[in-house]
């Protein structure tokens, strides 16, 4: 298979080094290109891939190609292409809808659409997709592949995309937030920033390592760690006294309105 990539930024690079590590694709079979030429030539540089003088070189050279660019301009680009139809199209941009992007592309190509999130940079991303009207599951596995180079993948129906969004695309965020607030607490409490700090990483990163190795549910493990009216009995009384389950409620639904009012 040939790979294109067209938007070297932040989340493309962290997709083709995720890709080319577990030789999905070699080098010599990627091409990329970006309307920034020093994100592009960093890309060529650091990763030996070819470079393309536009996008429509990007997909004349590719089978399939992952589309990296700005909700903004996303699709102005997709209108610039022409010829070569028959790609598949995989891609990143939030909030534009599968049907807006085949008729921007002229219904020639295969689309599948993406929600990744940043965690994909450290390689611990999480990713849903949902496929268009022409792609096949021989697209789907592809996607399977190149996105579970970077982390955990599962398909899902586009009308998911935006609670998928609130959940995992911004999700992230939710917990950076936390862990601000966990610091901030525990400095209040005498500790210094980078003991409180590393604890309450390593805290959240094990919390969710022990769900992914065990397979228990997080009910069953915070039921485990809940000794009848010891410490963690009382901050758990403390957070439903302040109705932390419909705060986090609220916030999913907040965003996953924003998602569906982008999308429009």
């Amino acid at each position: 298979m040939n790979l294109g990539l067209i938007g070297c930024g932040k989340m493309g690079r962290a997709l083709l080094e995720g890709i080319l590590s577990k030789k999905i694709v070699s080098a010599e079979q990627v091409t990329v290109f970006d309307t920034y030429p020093a994100s592009m030539h960093s890309l060529v540089d650091d990763l030996k891939v070819n470079a393309a003088s536009d996008n429509q070189q990007v997909i004349e050279a590719s089978d399939a190609v992952l589309l990296c660019v700005k909700p903004q301009g996303f699709i102005e680009m997709l209108e610039s292409l022409d010829g070569h139809p028959d790609r598949l199209l995989i891609s990143i941009a939030a909030g534009i809808r599968i049907a807006n992007i085949e008729i921007a592309s002229k219904q020639q190509h295969r689309i599948i659409r993406v929600m990744p999130n940043t965690p994909a940079l450290v390689g611990k991303g999480a990713s849903a997709f949902a496929l268009g009207s022409k792609a096949t599951e021989a697209d789907a596995e592809t996607a399977r592949q190149l996105l579970g180079a970077v982390g955990y993948v599962t398909e899902v129906s586009e009308d998911l995309l935006d609670p998928v969004t609130a959940l995992s695309g911004s999700g992230p965020a939710y917990i950076f937030a936390m862990i601000e607030s966990m610091v901030a607490a525990a400095e209040d409490l005498g500790l210094d920033n980078k003991t409180a700090l590393d604890l309450a990483t390593h805290t959240v990163a094990g919390a969710a390592e022990l769900i992914l190795q065990t397979g228990d549910s997080p009910t069953l493990l915070r039921e485990n760690v809940t000794s009848p009216n010891g410490t963690t009995f009382a901050a758990l009384e403390s957070l439903k006294a302040n109705h932390f389950d419909q705060v986090i409620h609220d916030a999913l639904k907040a965003a996953c309105d924003r998602s569906i009012e982008l999308g429009k």
